[in-house]
């Protein structure tokens, strides 16, 4: 309370929305949302449930920013949006 600073305790930690990392909260969200839109709300919440758990997995073990990764690596570059780095597909480079 009379502490002027704080000190991070890590610092790698990855920002935090709540409990959930960011791209957590939003393989969260999104389904909850859709579910909301559509009506469907228990659907949307057992789509955010399983769409957390399975992020959570596939994370297991890994950088936090495997999920970033694996996106560049295998959806096409429009989704991305990156303009200044290559294509994934580009193997050999020249220059």
């Amino acid at each position: 309370m009379f502490d002027r600073y704080s000190i991070p305790r890590h610092l790698d930690a990855p920002q935090l929305i709540g409990l959930w990392t960011i791209d957590e909260f939003l393989g969260m969200f999104i389904p909850f949302v859709w579910g909301i839109l559509t009506q469907h709300i228990f659907i949307g919440l057992f789509l955010a449930v399983g769409a957390w758990f399975g992020l959570r997995k596939a994370k297991a073990g890994r950088a936090s920013s495997f999920v970033m990764h694996a996106t560049y690596w295998y959806m096409p570059a429009s989704f991305v949006g990156l303009k200044l780095t290559p294509p994934s597909h580009c193997r050999l480079l020249a220059g």
